[in-house]
Order: structure tokens, then sequence, then C-alpha cells
């Protein structure tokens, strides 16, 4: 009895977890360990176990083939310091590791484990390497990196590859100034990279092929983690541009960016970078491929108006592309605008003229925001831009006044800020709904050419439908802009100044004599009285005002200076100005003059409102037939 207590110098609470350990195993025999006892520190020292004095620091195990659980009691081996148990076969819930304190090395990588509890990394404060790589913990419902991992200050290495990480990527560990290597590979994590990775001391950071969502936003923060050597972010789903300041990683060698949402020109910082790998494929950027000096380098399956390295762009293209950075690449523009050809019919919103030049800019509602480029000069050919109903802010470009054949500008329903270009040319200026512009900018006034007339019908690459010009507030340069108007004016029963609808009612009366006696003639009442708004364009600036006879579609049309015409022929034909219009149209487009289509009564009838397939809204006032 005596020699067994000299001899038997393992703590009794070490021997008994390794006893449980060994207990667990499907395959014991394969340590080698004493099968009728034994003393794991006394000598010999059992295989795979290191003591100091009477206490266990090491259990190494690393890939002998081991199948079984652990005992749940594990963390009452107070003095571990390593713990190797890398590529086996150990199964079930992983034990607490809580009070752990001298735990520095636990790898648990490749083992079938399939729980983690909540308190795994409680008082693990000299944690420096922990490792848990292939392990299907929590498969169906994920899990994430609690708060108690903070506490591993002296933690190095973080290595969870491909064992069912979820949720966001925890924002502490941009924090923690000893972290070098984080592998977070193959996992569920998602939304961006947390702003406290700014300046994070990282030299690998891995978070490629996340499942589900991905991970997304934009990565301009790996560009401050200037001791990078490895990146790898392919597989996900971020955005935006890969930023400039990424040259400043002069010690990076590997980087892997493919199978994302980027967009944008290659930076020349990040062309110049003497990489041993980089990988841009499937993304959408856009641009010249630029001469890289990395060793091996793919960029496929993007938008480059070229496939050679070196190769210039059509100097339309990036004026084009210039813009497109301003306003923040929306997506619709990103996935058509490629190639080196903005007129071959692909590039959404843009028309060309018969020279195979940039016309027309038509982009309105096209969820733009940002900048307007100073680029757009450069296009010379353009000769109307709409940009209407957008997010555009900031001010319009001094060298916009360069553009020569430009005839009309659209940026209504912005947010465009003063002051404004003084363009040299003429143009329709229409600056309505932008909020810093209520007040009167410099250099504008209402344009005496203020012409309802809507624009020429777009081409089948640019967007089919045009707003109403009507509703729009249109300037020449050089004159003083109007207040801004009502958002409830926006229906096409245009108003008219005061002098104008004073002219209206001196001619309405003797053309109400007139049409009377015609009617008794005919013994038919007149159906309908469409007033045609003002059309500014004209020299004369003539009010027309078009009364339909329902019986033999003949048509009176009356003008300021008192002329008239009779148009036959076409029955139950209405014409004004440039408009032709049926009276079965009017009909349908006022639900047959319904109550709900109701506008408002007057002295002479009701008026209607009504809206053309074309988009065209209209005002209709039908005579009351007790008038006559």
């Amino acid at each position: 009895a005596f020699a067994s207590l000299v001899f038997t110098v393992t703590d009794p609470n070490d021997l008994s977890v390794i006893n449980e350990f060994r207990k667990g195993l499907e395959n014991p025999e394969v340590l080698k360990w004493p099968e009728n006892g034994g003393d794991p520190c006394g000598s010999p020292v059992w295989p795979h176990i290191v003591c100091s004095g009477s206490r266990i620091q090491q259990i190494q195990v690393m890939g002998l083939g081991l199948k079984g659980p652990l005992p749940q009691n594990l963390n009452k081996l107070s003095r571990l310091t390593h713990l190797g148990l890398q590529k086996n076969q150990f199964s079930g819930k992983l034990p607490s590791f809580s009070g752990l304190s001298e735990l520095s090395f636990a790898y648990l990588d490749f083992n079938q484990f399939d729980t983690i509890p909540l308190d795994f990394f409680d008082g693990l404060v000299n944690l420096q390497v922990l490792a848990l790589d292939g392990n299907p913990l929590n498969a169906t419902s994920g899990w994430s990196l609690p708060n108690g991992l903070q506490d591993s200050a002296q933690l190095i290495n973080l290595t969870m590859i491909n064992c069912n990480l979820a949720g966001p990527l925890p924002e502490f560990l941009g924090t923690m100034s000893s972290l070098e290597v984080l592998l977070l590979s193959t996992n569920r994590l998602s939304g961006p990279i947390p702003g406290t990775f700014k300046d994070a001391v990282l030299k690998m950071l891995w978070l490629n092929d996340q499942s589900g969502d991905g991970m997304s936003g934009s990565i301009d923060v790996v560009a401050t983690m200037v001791s990078l050597t490895h990146l790898w972010l392919h597989g996900n789903q971020f955005s935006g541009k890969i930023p400039v300041e990424i040259g400043n990683l002069t010690n990076l060698k590997d980087l892997s960016v493919n199978t994302n949402k980027l967009v944008g020109l290659i930076p020349e910082s990040l062309a110049n970078m003497p990489l041993d790998n980089l990988d841009l494929n499937n993304n959408h950027f856009m641009g010249p491929v630029p001469k890289f000096k990395a060793t091996n380098v793919s960029f496929m399956s993007n938008s480059f108006c070229q496939t050679k390295q070196g190769a210039v762009c059509a100097p339309e293209v990036m004026a084009l592309l210039e813009f497109l950075d301003g306003v923040n690449y929306p997506s619709r523009l990103v996935e058509s605008w490629s190639g080196n050809n903005p007129c071959d019919g692909r590039w959404w919103g843009i028309s060309c003229g018969d020279n195979q030049k940039v016309s027309v800019i038509n982009l309105p509602k096209s969820n733009l925001s940002g900048t307007l480029s100073p680029s757009i000069a450069n296009l010379e050919s353009v000769t109307r831009i709409y940009l209407e109903s957008n997010n555009l802010s900031g001010f319009v470009p001094s060298s916009w006044t360069s553009l020569k054949s430009v005839s009309i500008l659209d940026l209504s329903n912005n947010n465009i800020s003063p002051p404004l270009p003084k363009f040299t040319t003429p143009l329709k200026l229409v600056l309505n709904g932008n909020p810093k512009l209520t007040s009167n900018p410099p250099g504008a006034n209402p344009s005496p050419n203020n012409s309802t007339t809507p624009a020429d019908s777009p081409t089948s690459s640019v967007p089919s439908s045009r707003p109403n010009s009507s509703s729009s507030v249109i300037f020449k340069p050089g004159e003083q802009s109007p207040e801004k108007k009502d958002s409830k004016s926006k229906i096409a029963i245009v108003v008219v100044p005061i002098a104008g609808s004073l002219l209206l009612v001196f001619l309405a009366i003797p053309l109400y004599i007139y049409v009377c006696k015609k009617s008794k003639d005919k013994h038919q009442a007149p159906t309908a009285l469409v007033v045609h708004p003002r059309d500014l364009s004209d020299s004369d600036n003539v009010v027309k005002i078009a009364i339909a006879n329902q019986t033999n579609g003949s048509l009176s049309t009356v003008n300021a200076s008192g002329s008239a015409s009779i148009h036959s022929g076409e029955p139950h034909i209405i014409e004004a100005g440039n408009l032709l219009i049926s009276v079965q149209v009017l009909r349908n487009v006022t639900k047959n003059f319904s109550p709900e289509n109701e506008l408002g009564r007057g002295g002479f009838g009701v008026v209607y409102k009504g809206e053309l397939d074309d988009g065209t809204q209209i005002a209709v006032k039908r005579m009351e037939a007790g008038i006559v």
C-alpha cells in the first residue's frame, strides 16, 4: 500500500477524467494505455499524455481514428494547456471548456461534434489557438460566437471553417488586438464586414463561400487592414467598388473576390500590386482591363469593354461609365451596360442617332443616386437628357454648358443644389421638384418657349414611357426661375396666365352663341367642349377651343384672332392642336363621363379627367344640354 501511494502521483481528479475519457471510446486500444489502470503521470508516462508534476497538461491524439464522445467533465483538467483532438471521429456534444483558464491551444477540428454549449468559451483567458473546423455543430439552426470569446484577449488564431456559424460577423472580432488569423469560410454568415474591423491587425481573413444570402455590403474596410497577406471574399454578395486604397496592402499576396456583385473600374492601385494570385472572375467589373502585375490573374465573366489587358475603351463608353460611377451603379444599368459600343441596342436608356453616336440619355425613375458626372460633356452628339424622378444631388457640372446640341435637360424631382451653371445655348431646363431650387436660382428665367409637347417616342433601347412634360416648369439660361408649383397641379388641364384666362372668357361668349345657333339648325345639342392647353411654342400663343357635333362629326375651331375652321367627313372626331381624339375615346378615358372622374363644375358644364393610352392626362368639359 505504501508503494502504491508513492508511485501514484497523478492528481485523482485528473485520473478520474482520463479514465472516463478512455471508457467512452469505441476503440481505446488505439491509445495503448495500460488496460488494468495505472498512473498517467507516473513512470512510464502514458502515450499521448504530457504532465507537469501530478497534473495533466496536454492530451495529443491527432489523427488516431478515435471514435466516441468526450467526457462532459473534461473542464476538470484545470491545468490543461494543450488539447489536440483533431482529425479523429469524436462525436456527440462538446463538453464545456468553461474554467480552463490555462488552456492555450485547442484543436478540435475535423471531427463529428454536433452540439456546442453556450458557455463553451467562458473563462478561456489564455487561449491563443482554437480550431473547430469541419464539425457539424448545431446543423439545423446554426450557431453564433458568444460574447464570452472576447475575453480571450491573447487569441491569435481562430479557425471555424464549415461548422455552421450563422448570423452576422461579431463586431468584437475586429477589436481583438492579438487576432492575426480568422478563417470562417463555408458557413452561414450574413451581413457586412463590421466597421470595427477598421485597422485590424489580421494577416489572414477568409470569409468566402457563405451559404444562404451570404455576406454583403461594401469591402472598403479591408483596405485599412495593412497587415493582410491572404484575403478570401469569394462566393458572397459583396457589392460596390474595389477601394482605391487596396494598394496600401503592401503585404498582400493572395486576393480572391470572385463570384460577388462588385462593380466599377479596376483601380490602377490594384493592377500594380505584385500579388501571387488575383481572382476577379464573375463580377460586374467594367471599363478596360488593366495590365496586371500579379503572377496569376483571372478576370473572366465580367462586363469589361475589352478582353485584352491594356486595351482602351471607346471615349463614349468611358464617359457613360464615369456617369454610372457618379450615380452609384444601379443594378439595371450595370447588367446592360457592357461591351465597347453603347449603340448596339443593349444599353438601357441610351439611344443613338444615324451617326452611331449617343443622342439621348433617357433614365427617369431609374434608381439613380449620387451626383452628376462632368464626363457627360464628352458626349458631343447628345440632344436630350431625361433624369427626372431619381435621387440625384449636388450641382449640375459646369462642363455640361459645353454641350452644343442638347435641347432638353430634365432634372425635375431630384435634389439638385444651386447655383446652376449658365448655359450658352438655348435649351429647355426642367427643374421643378428640387427642394433646394425653390427660390430663384441665379441665371435662369421662365422660358417663353415653355412647350408642353411630349418628347419624341424613344427607341426600343430606351424606357418606353415619358412623364407628361406639362407637369414640369421649364427654364432657359440667363433668366429667373418661378416658385415651385403645388404637386396637385400635375393634371394636364394647363392653367394659363390670368390674361389668357380672361381672353378665353371673352372668346367663349361669342363662341357659345355661335354654337347655339348651329346646334338649333341641326336640332342636336353639342355634347363635348375640349379646351386645348395653350401651346407656348406657337408664335401667337393661340388658345384653341374645339366643339364636336355628335350628329355629323363636324368640328369648329376658333382661335384668339377670331378665325374658324370646319373639318368634316370624320364622324365623332375632335382635333385640338396636334391631338386628334374621337368622342368614343373621350368616353372610354373618362369612363363614360363617370362621376368618379369629375374634376369640377362650371356655368357651361362639368369637367372630367382622363388619361390617354400614352400616359397623357386630359380634361374634358361636357356641355350641359339644358344650356342650349
